[in-house]
């Protein structure tokens, strides 16, 4: 009879350790962090739509002025190594880290674009599932606005300072970022399966 007992009492206790963490992340006051979260995440969203906006028409560093010349009217250089004129500089240079740069921060917009359509289409967002894809929408944002940057500051810093000093923290920085996003992603997948 005490065999029977105990597989009952191990389930017992499983359901009390889930139904901890449950609480343990539940809000206290759910309807008010709904409320607050939704107007942080418009206005962060939209920041970093204006930014990635902004630096997609104005990259790093700048693009090729216009000349008087009458050659730069018809430009269409594909191998030369001077941009025409409104292209960017550093994607002569550097195409393959600027393709990379250019498709981070097309993703950044397109993902806050994303969550800005989300927060206002009037979805429920006292509904789990809603608010685990706007967290997820979220974290690809912040994610690839972070990569965005890296290959930015890639592309404007000097080659030896770069091999001196930027790579040693960029990789540090990186790491840091993949543990925490990691984190992040296993809480808010066992937040929703819980």
């Amino acid at each position: 009879m005490n065999e029977i007992k105990q597989p009952r009492e191990e389930k017992k206790g499983w359901r009390k350790v889930l139904k901890v963490i449950r609480n343990w992340m539940a809000h206290k006051n759910k309807n008010e962090w709904l409320k607050d979260m939704r107007g942080m995440l418009s206005l962060v969203a939209t920041v970093i739509a204006t930014i990635t906006f902004q630096s997609a028409l104005n990259p790093p560093g700048g693009v090729r002025p216009a000349s008087d010349d009458s050659d730069d009217v018809l430009c269409h250089n594909s191998s030369d190594t001077n941009p025409c004129p409104g292209e960017s500089v550093l994607a002569v240079i550097y195409p393959d880290t600027y393709e990379r740069y250019l498709f981070c921060n097309t993703l950044c917009f397109a993902s806050s674009q994303a969550v800005c359509l989300l927060l206002v289409s009037g979805f429920p967002m006292n509904h789990r599932f809603f608010t685990w894809l706007l967290l997820i929408g979220m974290c690809i944002t912040l994610s690839s606005l972070t990569l965005a940057y890296l290959y930015g500051a890639f592309m404007i810093t000097p080659n030896p300072v770069w091999a001196e000093t930027a790579l040693g923290m960029f990789a540090a920085i990186i790491l840091i970022w993949l543990g925490l996003l990691g984190l992040i992603a296993l809480f808010l997948s066992f937040r929703l399966i819980v």
